[in-house]
């Protein structure tokens, strides 16, 4: 008979594992689309056994390393609106945004490589962040910290530029003014009173 405390901690193990192998290959995918499994696995500190019971193949890592990546940028909106003003939480967010858009680049030639699906990643993201977006910018309008009316269309095509940015250049400083431009504007004809961000 198996124990509940026993089967617990082998589920908490391996969702550590789990995460710990999706860490070290978004690193190292983003690095390089030819990083070998052994390695990634290696790093993680698994075995193989532990690993392709995982991730059977390349694919399968690679789209999970995408949703993972995805699902991690979506809940840290309510983590921030958790903590911060909505408006600290909101640029915030935008940060880890364009930390994911350049890992989203780097991870290009992997997904590329991976699957011929690679036109189908944009639905894995599409929802999560649509509704983090939506999230954060309904706790603004509500605050008054931005502009009344604005949609998550909106704001996807006014940071649509993210993409744009180099992942091997100086991207978090260009990134920053981008965003800072974005606010700005969020910030232009707001009802209530704007904290500086800080």
């Amino acid at each position: 008979m198996r124990h509940p405390e026993k089967q617990s901690a082998l589920r908490s193990d391996a969702q550590r594992n789990r995460e710990r192998i999706l860490e070290v290959a978004l690193a190292e995918l983003t690095r390089s689309a030819d990083a070998p499994l052994s390695a990634i696995a290696r790093k993680a500190g698994v075995g193989q056994g532990t690993f392709y019971r995982n991730f059977p193949s390349r694919e399968a890592l690679v789209l999970e390393v995408y949703r993972y990546e995805v699902q991690q940028v979506a809940e840290a909106a309510d983590q921030l609106l958790c903590t911060r003003a909505p408006e600290i939480a909101l640029r915030e967010w935008m940060d880890r945004l364009a930390q994911y858009a350049m890992a989203k680049a780097g991870l290009a030639a992997a997904l590329r490589q991976a699957t011929a699906a690679y036109g189908a990643m944009k639905s894995l993201a599409h929802g999560p962040l649509t509704e983090a977006v939506a999230q954060l910018l309904a706790a603004n309008e509500k605050a008054g910290t931005i502009r009344p009316g604005v949609t998550p269309d909106d704001f996807m095509l006014a940071i649509a530029g993210l993409w744009m940015i180099d992942p091997h250049g100086d991207w978090e400083s260009r990134a920053g003014r981008l965003l800072d431009l974005v606010m700005d504007g969020l910030r232009a004809g707001a009802p209530g009173g704007s904290p500086q961000d800080g």
